[in-house]
C-alpha cells in the first residue's frame, strides 16, 4: 500500500489510489482521518462514481445518534444531513464510525481495477468515513428511526475502494445488511479453523453480525458456542433459530456477570470469543470471559483499543485480542453464502430489519 500511496505525484489532474485527491483538509492524512472530503461528481481515471440508493448506518453510529436525539427521527435525520454537508462524507464524529452503501455504478474511469461497468448494482465494501459522498434529495424517504437510509446522490470509490455487485436472489436491503457485516463471520471462520474444537462465546449473538459469526464458528468447527443476549427477547429469538448450543442473557457490560454466563454456560472460559455488540463497555467483560491463551475478537466499533489493552494488562491476561478491519479476502461472498445455507439466521436478519 505504501508503494501506492506516494506513488501519487499531487499533479493537478492526477489521482492517488487511496483517494489522497479527495482530502480538503487536514494535508497528509489518507479519507479515513480527514475532515473533509471532495466529493464533486467528476472522476479522475481510475476513479468510479456510483449512484446511490441506500445508505446502512453502522449500529454503533445509528444508536448513538437515536439515544443522543431521544428517538426523534427527524433530529437523527438533520445532523445526518449536517455530518454529509460539512464533512463530504458520512463519518459520525463521536463514533469515528460510518456505515456503507448500495446504488448503481454510473461512471467508470478508464484506468479503474475495480472491474465495473456502468449499470452494474454494487454494494460498496469500505466504510463510508472514507468514501466521499453528497446527498441530492435531502434524505426525504428516511424517517430517522432506521439504519437503512433511503437516498439520492453520488459516491466516489478509489482505485484501492472494494465493492460488490448485488446477488439477484435476495432484496437489496437484505444483501446491504449482510454485506454490512461480511468481515466478521470470515474472520471467525479463520481463527476458528486455526484451532482445535474451541469453545466460542459471541456477545450480541442475536444481532446480524453476531448471527452470522456463530453459525460460521459452528461450520468452522467449534465445538461448543454461546451466544450471549442481553434481553429475554433476543435471548428467545437466538434460542428459536438454533445457530448456537447456549444462549445466555448477561448485560457484556457488566465484566463478572458476562463472564459467569460465559463460564456457566461452557463450563469454563472461551477459547474465543467475539465481540459484535454495539454499545461501549464490553472490552473487560470480553477478555475476562476468555481463557488464558485464547482469543478475543473485537468486531464492533464502539469498542475503545485503549480500554481493551489496559484491561488486558490489569487483568494479567494472556490472551490475542484482534481488531476485525472489515476486510478478508472473498469476505464478501463467503457471508453470502454462508446466509443462504443457514435458513434460521436470514430469518433472523430479516426479522431485525423489519423491526427496525
Amino acid at each position: 500500500m505504501t508503494e501506492l500511496a506516494v506513488s501519487w505525484t499531487g499533479r493537478p489532474g492526477t489521482t492517488s489510489p487511496v483517494g489522497l485527491h479527495r482530502v480538503l483538509s487536514p494535508s497528509g492524512v489518507l479519507p479515513q482521518a480527514a475532515d473533509r472530503l471532495d466529493a464533486r461528481p467528476e472522476i479522475g481515471p481510475d476513479e468510479t462514481r456510483i449512484r446511490v440508493e441506500r445508505l446502512n448506518l453502522d449500529a454503533a453510529s445509528f444508536r448513538q445518534l437515536a439515544e443522543k436525539h431521544g428517538g426523534d427521527g427527524e433530529a437523527v435525520r438533520a445532523e445526518v444531513l449536517e455530518i454529509i454537508a460539512s464533512r463530504g462524507k458520512l463519518h459520525n464524529p463521536v463514533t469515528g464510525s460510518g456505515g456503507m452503501l448500495i446504488g448503481t455504478v454510473d461512471a467508470v474511469g478508464p484506468q479503474s481495477p475495480l472491474d465495473l461497468e456502468p449499470g452494474d448494482r454494487v454494494a460498496t465494501l469500505v466504510s463510508l468515513t472514507l468514501t466521499p459522498l453528497v446527498v441530492t434529495d435531502g434524505l426525504a424517504g428516511w424517517d430517522g428511526r432506521g439504519e437503512q437510509v433511503p437516498c439520492e446522490g453520488h459516491a466516489i470509490l478509489f482505485a484501492r475502494s472494494i465493492a460488490a455487485v448485488l446477488p439477484e436472489d435476495m432484496a437489496a436491503a437484505l444483501a446491504l445488511a449482510v454485506l454490512d457485516v461480511c468481515g466478521a463471520p470470515a474472520l471467525t471462520d479463520r481463527v476458528v479453523r486455526g484451532l482445535d474444537n474451541p469453545s466460542v462465546a459471541v456477545f450480541g449473538g442475536a444481532g446480524k453480525s453476531g448471527s452470522l459469526s456463530l453459525a460460521a464458528a459452528r461450520r468452522a468447527g467449534a465445538g461448543r458456542t454461546v451466544g450471549i443476549v442481553p434481553t429475554a427477547a433476543e435471548r428467545d429469538r437466538l434460542a428459536a433459530a438454533g445457530v448456537c448450543d447456549v444462549v445466555a442473557l448477561a448485560d457484556a457490560r457488566d465484566p463478572v456477570a458476562v463472564a459467569a454466563a460465559v463460564t456457566g454456560a461452557l463450563g469454563g472460559p472461551a477459547q474465543v470469543t467475539v465481540v459484535c455488540v454495539d454499545v461501549p463497555g464490553c472490552e473487560h467483560g470480553a477478555i475476562l470471559s476468555t481463557a488464558d491463551g485464547g482469543t478475543v475478537v473485537f468486531f464492533s466499533m464502539a469498542t475503545s483499543f485503549a480500554a481493551a489493552a489496559l484491561g488486558a494488562e490489569g487483568l494479567a491476561a494472556d490472551v490475542t485480542m484482534l481488531i476485525g478491519n472489515g476486510y478478508l479476502p472473498g469476505h464478501a461472498t463467503f457471508a453470502l453464502d454462508l446466509l443462504r445455507a443457514e435458513p434460521a439466521v436470514r430469518r433472523l436478519i430479516e426479522a431485525r430489519r423489519t423491526a427496525h
